[in-house]
Order: C-alpha cells, then sequence, then structure tokens
C-alpha cells in the first residue's frame, strides 16, 4: 500500500472532524454565544493574509467571503472591491459585521447559501469543522470566477483550552492545511501554496471568561480546579484591563487555485 496515494484523504478528513468534536462543548449556539468574546480576541492580531490577497484587490472585482464571522475580512475588503459577499450562519456573529453600502450579508451556512458568483471566494480558517469537505470546496469553485483561496493553521492550535486538552492526553487533532492539501490533490486540483508564520494571543474580557470559554470549548473533557489554576497562572492582566494568553507563533497557510471548469 502506498502511505500517501492509496490513502482516502477525504475519509480521513471527516474522520479528523468528528472525532475532534466528539465529547467536546460544540453546539448549533456555539459561536452565538462566543461572539463578542471571539471580536475581542480578534482585536491586534496580526493577519498576514489580507497582505496576501493584496495584489487580487481591485475597485471593479467582487469577493465572497465563506464564514465571515464578526467581519473581521469584510471590514478591510469593502473598501477596496466593487462588492462583497459575506457568508456567515451564526447571528451573533453577523450582528457585528460592519454595515458598507456595498456589502451583502447572507445569514446561513455555505452549504444552504445562494450567492450570486463573484471574482474571489476566501474561506479563512472554518473548514476545520466541515466534515464533507469535499462538496464544500466543488460549492466555492462553482461560485469563483477567477480564484478560491482556503486559509488554514498547520499547527496545535495555540488557544488555551486546547493546550489544556493537550496536557490532560485529551486532544483530538483538527485537520490541518497539508490535510487539506492532500484532499484537493485528491479532488483532481493543483493549488498554489503560500506558508506564514505570526505572533498569535488570546484576549478575554475577564478571568472568568476565559474559565467559560475553555469549559464550554472542551465540555465533558474540562476539569474544572486544574483548568482554573491553569489559566490564572498562564494568562497576565492587560493595561487595558482584559486577561491575555500569549500562544507564540503559529505557522499557517494559504490554498489557492483558479477554480476548474
Amino acid at each position: 500500500m502506498d502511505p500517501v496515494l492509496d490513502v482516502d484523504w477525504a475519509a480521513h478528513w471527516r474522520a479528523l472532524v468528528e472525532a475532534r468534536w466528539r465529547g467536546a462543548g460544540h453546539q448549533e449556539s456555539f459561536w452565538d454565544r462566543r461572539a463578542r468574546r471571539y471580536a475581542l480576541s480578534m482585536r491586534g492580531q496580526v493577519d498576514p493574509f489580507l497582505e496576501f490577497l493584496e495584489p487580487w484587490l481591485a475597485p471593479t472585482r467582487t469577493l465572497i467571503d465563506v464564514g465571515a464571522g464578526s467581519g473581521r475580512h469584510v471590514a478591510r475588503l469593502t473598501p477596496r472591491l466593487d462588492w462583497v459577499t459575506a457568508v456567515e450562519p451564526s447571528p451573533g456573529m453577523r450582528e457585528l459585521i460592519p454595515p458598507s453600502h456595498n456589502l451583502t450579508v447572507i445569514g446561513c451556512t455555505w452549504e444552504e447559501a445562494e450567492p450570486a458568483p463573484a471574482d474571489l471566494v476566501i474561506c479563512v480558517h472554518v473548514l476545520y469543522a466541515v466534515a464533507d469537505v469535499v462538496s464544500f470546496v466543488e460549492k466555492m469553485e462553482r461560485a469563483a470566477r477567477e480564484r478560491v483561496f482556503v486559509v488554514l493553521r498547520d499547527e496545535p492550535h495555540r488557544h488555551p483550552a486546547a493546550l489544556l486538552a493537550a496536557m490532560a492526553g485529551v486532544e483530538t487533532r483538527e485537520p490541518r492545511l497539508r490535510d487539506a492539501f492532500l484532499v484537493l490533490r485528491q479532488m483532481g486540483i493543483a493549488p498554489d501554496l503560500a506558508m506564514f508564520t505570526y505572533p498569535v494571543f488570546h484576549r478575554f474580557e475577564s478571568l472568568e471568561a476565559a474559565v467559560d470559554d475553555c469549559r464550554e470549548r472542551l465540555g465533558e473533557r474540562w476539569d474544572e480546579s486544574r483548568g482554573r489554576a491553569w489559566l490564572e497562572a498562564n494568562l497576565r492582566r492587560d493595561e487595558d484591563g482584559t486577561w491575555v494568553h500569549d500562544g507564540g507563533s503559529m505557522t499557517s497557510g494559504v490554498l489557492h487555485w483558479q477554480p476548474r471548469r
């Protein structure tokens, strides 16, 4: 058996996704409950993808942001493009997307969405929880006239909940950039690849908010006494009153290609 060519990488991806959320606190309303926490944590974060995307931006081009979240990218892209469509299923996240005269927000999952085609389609740190990755990617290809961009981490997550799970020996690996590359090759797609390493941190409005966030992420795997003690020891109080965990450096990358026709 060939250890690369004889593997069903789409099935491998599905297994990673399903194992990761088994026993964790992930529910339909997960992102609704933590939307404002997420937006706070993204404040001041380095985003190398936007710099990478620069050569494709023009006032005549359109873009779809698949899984737009709180509008982290939308806010920077609407002034640079003719039109942006943000697809985001979480009402809590959609409430935080900055309005713009050239922005359409679609409130459903990508699988349910019916957006008009756009020149560019981006999907940034979204695929980790998508079990049927092949159908998801194929739909992005159908929606893109010029180029598809998929951004993923290629290292373990640095969120305190992920570190706590790893220390307790209950961590389940999320899909990574390298897994996505193999799925795309299995699909017959030959993507270009760019990698970048950048500092990451996680910000919480209070120590109790950090405890709540980790408890919700870990579900039945959460250990109250050990988890709280670790957070108290490893988070620092910032000048603005928030609590910050320094995640060190992260390596992520972007897979991008011209859609097949």
